[in-house]
């Protein structure tokens, strides 16, 4: 994925070796004193800072003035203490500053959603639409649309928008470029180039981009991974029309080697199956996709409008509905059999419903750890988990808004050049 923020100075050969050296250090202590305040369980002091960070009182103070004139920390209430002397004053992450734009392109829905430095979503929208019969551009149009809506209202609330992060549910380029969207029925989209004349997705920090697309399952993995109830490990599986799955290893997004790990919903449950739009047969999406169940639980064609269909079918599996009980034990079936190859091969300990398989959970998570309990190898002594997105089905546009925030925190000097 491309990094947001650039250095000032590191790589210009006109500056002097001790500038360099100055300006370096410089963004380490930024980085170093904003990433404590934002793991911090409670708000720390400056005192406390520099006891963590080994930095000098002085050196903390003079960082945590840059960060606060920067509307990326401020004060905390003090906590009132007994005793003499005044009590310290804790710092936390800024809800006024720069905040992150999430925008996610699916099938059947566009959504746009706001993030702040402090993780807090200030803004989220999804608008129903069926997007096949339309054309990329027309879709990014549209998107390009919320995407204005969305930046509107964070103005209204005092934020900045620092950069925006696309989830498409195919194949990404490093260039931004859909290689491949099966069910979109896209190929080699350049969506960056479509979406040249829409701000605020034109714009750019230091020659880069501030726009960065990615794979939605990845981007709702990373969603999931931050948001503090992901484990150090897992597999998400984002559950839509199509079916994308997010790999995390030891707290980090597995992307393979060219960047395109996680296509599960092209696994094939049945290798001499109905053909797929990917151009195999029998693949996991013709079992356990969106469609495929409600096609299955006989809601597809009885005058149920396609954006109501999935919240009725969780209502109809809430009153136990014979037909739709058995399309999502057939479906949590083909999803356990796909996911313990999965685990088998990656040791992971939870698997994470995310999508619309969110609100499903209950009634897919028994026949999917049959499945697992039946085909993985360790499952006897080592249990696997199957549980719902903590962010559920929001987890691609909240996470790719989370990741243009990560960032800033990550590298703060590169906000800070702007304001």
């Amino acid at each position: 994925m491309t990094t947001m923020w650039q250095c000032q100075g590191v790589n210009s050969p006109a500056a002097p070796a001790g500038a360099v050296r100055q300006g370096s250090l410089r963004e380490l202590n930024l980085a170093l004193v904003l990433g404590r305040i934002a793991a911090a369980g409670r708000p720390p002091s400056r005192a406390a800072l520099a006891a963590e960070t080994g930095l000098t009182r002085a050196t903390v103070s003079a960082v945590v003035e840059d960060l606060v004139a920067g509307r990326l920390v401020t004060e905390a209430e003090p906590t009132p203490r007994a005793g003499a002397g005044r009590p310290a004053r804790g710092l936390v992450l800024a809800g006024d500053g720069p905040a992150g734009l999430g925008l996610e392109i699916n099938v059947d829905y566009l959504a746009a959603c706001v993030v702040d430095l402090a993780g807090e979503v200030r803004h989220h929208t999804v608008r129903r639409a069926d997007l096949r019969p339309v054309s990329p551009a027309d879709a990014l149009g549209r998107l390009a649309d919320l995407a204005a809506r969305a930046r509107a209202d964070a103005e209204r609330q005092g934020l900045t928008l620092a950069g925006a992060a696309l989830g498409v549910p195919g194949l990404v380029d490093d260039a931004g470029r859909v290689r491949l969207a099966p069910n979109l029925g896209w190929r080699d989209v350049p969506v960056p180039e479509l979406l040249a004349h829409h701000a605020p997705l034109t714009e750019t920090v230091d020659g880069v981009p501030a726009l960065v697309v990615d794979n939605e399952a990845n981007l709702a993995a990373l969603g999931e991974l931050h948001s503090g109830a992901g484990p150090g490990s897992f597999l998400h599986i984002s559950g839509e029309v199509g079916i994308g799955a997010g790999i995390v290893l030891d707290g980090a997004l597995f992307r393979g080697a060219r960047g395109w790990s996680g296509e599960i919903g092209h696994i094939p449950v049945r290798p001499d199956g109905p053909p797929c739009r990917c151009g195999g047969r029998g693949c996991l999406e013709l079992y356990a996709g969106q469609e495929a169940i409600l096609s299955a639980a006989g809601l597809i064609g009885a005058d149920l409008p396609a954006d109501t269909a999935p919240a009725r079918l969780t209502q109809l599996a809430e009153v136990g509905q014979a037909a739709v009980l058995h399309a999502l034990a057939e479906a949590g079936t083909a999803i356990g059999v796909t996911v313990a190859s999965v685990i088998n091969l990656l040791d992971l300990d939870t698997v994470v419903l995310g999508g619309a398989y969110a609100p499903l959970t209950p009634w897919l998570r028994p026949p999917v750890l049959a499945e697992i309990d039946r085909r993985v190898l360790t499952a006897a002594w080592s249990p696997v988990t199957v549980r719902p997105a903590t962010l559920g089905p929001n987890a691609a546009a909240v996470g790719a808004a989370g990741s243009v925030v990560r960032r800033i925190i990550a590298r703060p000097a590169g906000w800070l050049a702007r304001v």
